[in-house]
């Protein structure tokens, strides 16, 4: 720490080489791994567990209590991962009795504006673009990009490598692998870009596109296309991951994009 004009509690456990900017306010309770900075304005409190080498931005609030009126004053965590990006005015509220912490992953970036409610899970690597917001209870996987002003409800499951695009609402949970977009939220392909950029290959790729043309264009019902997948599909760590993630959906998932027509 270098700046006389922060505060930062006594019992606050601070790492070798943080730099705590001007005006930041950090609580008691608080860890905070090296290499991380701290910007001016930010506000850390109690149950923030922050790790390596993360930049947070002015006007931050992590760890603030939750935003849920059966929350009372329990001992819960914010646990941040290494290498996370906190921009602008984000908040990021701590658990509730429920999962007891709300946890970000390491190597996320989460842009200006972004809210991230009490018990959600959020892998690594994601990226939340600006103005998204999770409400309570969210699992998010790992490579998830939810563009700008994306609102997600509570208790929906977004699996790994899918897309959100701008300005959506997910009131349904949303399979790995896809791009999910229109209104109501929708099934519009696979995630083929991001997929490539993460060294899947153009069989895998066909592969996943294959099983999703079963779920969503078929007209199956969700078990039955589930079944056929299943029977008829190669076992793979992709096609597992796909029919696990439909069988442990508690608020169902997307449906297909179709037209009146």
């Amino acid at each position: 720490m270098n700046q006389p004009l922060a505060y930062v509690h006594p019992g606050a456990k601070i790492a070798k080489n943080v730099v705590i900017e001007p005006f930041a306010t950090i609580h008691n309770n608080v860890t905070i791994g090296e290499g991380t900075w701290i910007g001016s304005n930010v506000t850390i409190m109690e149950g923030a567990r922050i790790g390596k080498n993360c930049n947070i931005f002015p006007g931050a609030v992590i760890s603030a209590v939750p935003q849920d009126l059966k929350y009372n004053d329990e001992d819960t965590l914010t646990i941040i991962g290494d290498n996370v990006t906190i921009r602008e005015c984000v908040t990021i509220n701590r658990g509730t009795t429920d999962k007891m912490k709300t946890v970000v992953g390491d190597n996320c970036l989460i842009m200006a504006y972004c809210h991230i409610a009490h018990d959600c899970t959020v892998g690594n690597n994601c990226i939340f673009s600006n103005n998204s917001t999770l409400a309570g209870h969210i699992t998010i996987g790992d490579y998830v990009v939810l563009a700008g002003m994306t609102a997600v409800h509570q208790f929906c499951s977004i699996g790994n490598h899918a897309f959100v695009t701008g300005g959506s609402l997910v009131r349904k949970d949303v399979p790995p692998f896809v791009k999910a977009a229109r209104e109501p939220l929708s099934y519009v392909g696979i995630n083929s870009v991001g997929l490539r950029r993460r060294g899947f290959t153009t069989e895998k790729i066909r592969e996943i596109q294959d099983i999703f043309r079963i779920l969503y264009q078929k007209n199956y019902n969700n078990s039955q296309a589930a079944a056929i997948i299943e029977a008829e599909m190669e076992a793979t760590p992709e096609r597992d991951e796909i029919l696990q993630f439909i069988k442990n959906s508690h608020r169902g998932i997307m449906k297909g994009y179709f037209t009146s027509n």
